[in-house]
């Protein structure tokens, strides 16, 4: 097909997010539904099959450098994968994809966001394939794989195109200028205007997230020009390696060397991020994950632009409410949603240790935290209901974790292991919830269902460790209630001051620890935690540059 013709299928999906990325308003290209209206009557179970299909097998990709193969992710439901998926030599295959991607670097704006929006397209109709990947990967349920592996990632994959795209377009390919001189003619000249991109792109994927965290950088580089080689997390690569097929079939028929995107799967005992992120040719990184790594990356690899998503303490202060039952019921499913496992989930609840207001009259500091605490084991009472919301623990770490911080004599809520049918392996837990007993107990992320109550002075001293905290540890969520304007007021000065998003008063649908793709600004890169926001034009407009050629006409 032509690639004039794939902008123009998808022109009408373009220019509806380009809307709504101005509007803010509620806008999404993707069906967050797994209804079989929306996706076909045997989506589920062909996506099914197409998941099983993988198993115990060779994902093979013909891409250069390739030396071997590599897999050993295990289902957080209890079950090996068995895939392995080509091995590279880092150094072959940056040599390679530098030989090639100048065709790509030439191709122009309307072809390239073509081709981007076509590679999204066919993702979203393999939604159901993708949800089982991401679940049997990162231990989402599946109704939160499907959602956030599959549309609300592919959103996000959309809006960086939106935003890179109107970004290169306000530079016209093409100007006439003309210099008036008096009586003299004037001086007139041809200016042509070309976006060059940076160079190759690295996108470093997370466990956790494997998808939603990955397709706002893969596709930002890829719109603006920039091959993209993809490096999985070794316990997250399926998911991946299904997009950068997609991506390659993509790029193959519209005559384009498939190697644009690449695969660079590798395993725990040998890494690949280090050497790939180090390599000159490499002018564009992101990253989501540990501080520790993503601190090396900006330290580092100093011939890159590095976008790094790392960990943050979130925090919710509780100050006076006029809807108790609703505040206790929307924090008992944000402390419970995936266990935790995502990187707004708050982990510290402060609670003036004289207690709060509420439409029932004073609360206690301990009614307000044993009514927190009853609302999460309730919430997750039923198993079946438990195992929806929580899902499994991804990784050992998480678990040795809960097992460290459960022995100690602050348990508010212990953790229990819930039994899922069908799954006899996997390892699913309740959160666990602790008092705090000294500032130094809860100023370091504990990633996972664990949260801490803490008792301040008052919320004036809720604000100011809040901030602080933020300032010093990052964050990305920030939670309060309260009856009071004028606290509402002071906490969003908090949040402008320390540089991270708040939300009041969330006793509906919407939680703390979610964001909507072209609405909200997911991290804001005023804080530790991360030094990008999805998306904004800084996340896309620095991923390339425009070079001027004039002369007289």
């Amino acid at each position: 097909m032509s690639q004039s013709l794939l902008f123009e299928r998808h022109k009408d999906t373009l220019e509806k997010g380009i809307n709504a990325s101005r509007t803010r308003e509620y806008w999404t290209a993707y069906p967050e539904s797994p209804s079989p209206r929306v996706y076909g009557e045997d989506a589920s179970k062909d996506g099914e099959a197409a998941f099983k299909s993988y198993l115990n097998k060779n994902f093979t990709i013909d891409q250069p450098g390739t030396v071997g193969s590599v897999g050993s992710e295990k289902s957080p439901y209890g079950f090996d994968l068995g895939v392995t998926y080509p091995k590279v030599d880092a150094a072959a295959l940056i040599a390679e994809v530098e030989d090639i991607r100048q065709d790509w670097a030439k191709a122009s704006i309307e072809a390239r966001t073509g081709v981007c929006l076509e590679i999204l397209d066919r993702i979203n109709k393999r939604s159901f394939e993708m949800g089982f990947a991401v679940m049997h990967t990162t231990g989402q349920a599946f109704m939160m794989a499907f959602q956030a592996g599959g549309p609300h990632a592919q959103d996000r994959g959309l809006e960086a195109v939106v935003y890179a795209y109107e970004d290169m377009v306000r530079t016209p390919a093409v100007a006439r200028w003309e210099k008036p001189q008096g009586k003299r003619d004037p001086i007139v000249m041809e200016k042509h205007f070309t976006v060059v991109p940076r160079g190759i792109g690295l996108v470093v994927g997370c466990s956790t997230f494997p998808t939603w965290n990955s397709y706002p950088g893969l596709f930002a580089s890829l719109v603006t020009g920039n091959a993209v080689i993809v490096k999985p997390h070794p316990g997250g690569i399926l998911p991946l390696a299904i997009t950068v097929e997609i991506c390659r079939d993509v790029l193959k028929e519209e005559g384009f060397n498939p190697n644009i995107v690449t695969l660079a799967a590798d395993s725990a005992d040998a890494p690949l991020a280090k050497d790939l992120a180090l390599a000159q040719e490499v002018k564009l990184i992101d990253f989501t994950g540990s501080t520790g790594f993503g601190d090396w990356l900006e330290n580092n690899a100093r011939q890159a632009q590095v976008y790094t998503e790392k960990a943050g303490v979130n925090c919710v202060i509780i100050d006076s409410t006029d809807n108790f039952r609703g505040m206790i019921g929307n924090l008992s499913f944000t402390l419970s949603l995936y266990s935790g496992q995502m990187c707004t989930t708050p982990q510290n609840i402060f609670i003036p240790e004289g207690g709060i207001e509420t439409e029932d009259g004073h609360k206690s500091f301990d009614d307000v935290v044993a009514a927190l605490a009853t609302g999460v084991e309730k919430l997750n009472g039923d198993d079946g209901r438990a195992c929806a919301i929580l899902g499994a623990i991804q990784s050992e770490a998480t678990r040795n974790r809960i097992a460290e911080y459960g022995g100690g004599d602050n348990v508010v809520l212990a953790s229990r292991s819930v039994p899922m049918e069908g799954f006899e392996g996997a390892t699913i837990q309740t959160p666990l919830i602790l008092k705090a007993t000294d500032e130094s107990s809860y100023t370091a992320e504990l990633f996972g269902p664990i949260s801490y109550v803490v008792p301040s002075k008052n919320t004036t001293d809720s604000l100011s460790i809040v901030e602080n905290s933020v300032k010093n540890h990052g964050a990305i969520s920030f939670g309060i209630y309260s009856s009071s304007e004028d606290i509402l007021d002071q906490a969003e000065d908090v949040a402008c001051r320390a540089g991270v998003a708040v939300s009041f008063n969330l006793t509906g649908g919407v939680y703390v620890n979610q964001t909507a793709a072209f609405s909200d600004f997911h991290a804001t890169g005023c804080n530790p935690a991360a030094n990008a926001a999805l998306s904004d034009t800084a996340y896309v407009s620095n991923r390339y540059r425009v070079v001027q050629s004039r002369k007289h006409i």
